[in-house]
């Protein structure tokens, strides 16, 4: 559906719309002890927050009180979805058709955790969502708590702060003021990002679907710029290029560490080479800034401490992008035939997808 996904949410009322939320959080499936009644309260309590803060688009443009600032954001969302709509087959169901400020920098913040001596994400699994190596919240403080449980029991803990997210055609998912504070290729790539999760969902593969999703927003922002050359942001290519050669920087210890934590040494060696990989990580960070005159973008991540689930998260969503994006160069670019062999994947296990993107050729069978 179009912007009528809105206006028949808007008709069926409030309790309607509270007995959904109800439905999805009764859904939720976890193991024994990773939540409590208060987290699904907490889900559905921040979630009825921004479907509650909800305007048409179109009534924000006509309103004098809007600042102009924000209603030139609001057309370049406009023809940001229409060009995912009709050039990326993107799915035009009614989703950002709607504004929603919530008055924060975020909207949620995800808590990311892996094991000591493994780079293995803690995964927690819902019937709706399938299983996801992160939780999300509505609430820093909330994040924080439960990050800080995990860490007394021994994990590796990373919070990070979410600009947007998907409800995977749940709900019609509005553009929020924490998504507008971007450049416009960003915001194209966020746009494009969240669509593609409504496109292409596997369930209980998180690294493959925010791959996808990922791969499927630098191919729009790739063929936005081609459609309007005046649009072209410098920035945006350069600051790409730099997340690209820190993504791989990381992975490349990322991979020490793997051989590292699958070694016959005890325990206690491996903290030790832990700690030395994770030192020369930082050294060879700040190396390659001097090298290249890079301004810091990554301090931050250094900031707050590398460990284990900082890096399960990077990998995460950057790791098999690239796997993506050969993908689509094999269709010839030809977007309709990448969506339909991934979708072929479906039908796989995980291990089987991986190797189809690393290796081919597409399975008949899984």
């Amino acid at each position: 559906m179009q912007d009528g996904g809105w206006r028949e949410e808007a008709n069926q009322g409030a309790s309607a719309t509270w007995a959904r939320l109800l439905l999805v959080a009764s859904y939720l499936v976890v193991c024994p002890g990773c939540a409590t009644l208060g987290y699904y309260a907490q889900s559905v309590s921040g979630q009825m927050e921004v479907l509650s803060k909800r305007r048409p688009i179109a009534e924000v443009l006509e309103d004098p009180a809007a600042g102009q600032s924000l209603k030139e954001a609001l057309r370049r969302v406009r023809g940001i979805t229409e060009f995912a709509h009709e050039h990326l087959l993107l799915p035009d169901n009614g989703s950002y058709e709607n504004y929603a400020d919530l008055g924060r920098p975020h909207v949620a913040w995800n808590v990311f955790a892996a094991p000591e001596l493994s780079l293995e994400p803690v995964r927690w699994c819902f019937l709706v969502a399938g299983c996801l190596s992160y939780r999300g919240y509505f609430d820093r403080a909330d994040a924080d708590a439960y990050a800080g449980v995990l860490a007394a029991r021994g994990f590796d803990v990373y919070v990070a702060a979410v600009a947007g997210y998907s409800t995977l055609g749940w709900f019609a998912d509005p553009v929020l003021d924490s998504m507008l504070r971007r450049s416009e290729a960003d915001l194209a790539r966020l746009l494009f990002h969240e669509l593609a999760h409504q496109k292409l969902y596997l369930d209980g593969d998180t690294e493959l679907n925010e791959a996808f999703a990922d791969a499927v927003a630098l191919i729009g922002v790739q063929e936005w710029e081609k459609a309007y050359p005046e649009r072209v942001d410098p920035a945006f290519r350069d600051n790409l290029a730099v997340e690209t050669a820190f993504v791989d920087l990381v992975l490349a210890y990322r991979e020490l560490l793997r051989g590292v934590y699958e070694s016959a040494h005890d325990g206690d060696a491996k903290r030790a080479a832990k700690q030395t990989l994770f030192a020369a990580l930082r050294t060879d960070y700040e190396t390659w800034k001097r090298r290249t005159g890079e301004s810091g973008a990554y301090d931050e991540w250094f900031s707050a401490g590398v460990n284990n689930a900082r890096l399960a998260a990077l990998s995460t969503y950057r790791e098999l992008v690239p796997l993506f994006l050969r993908a689509y160069r094999d269709t010839d670019n030809n977007i309709e035939l990448f969506y339909a062999r991934i979708r072929s994947l479906e039908t796989c296990d995980r291990h089987a997808r991986v190797r189809w993107l690393r290796d081919g050729p597409l399975p008949a069978a899984c």
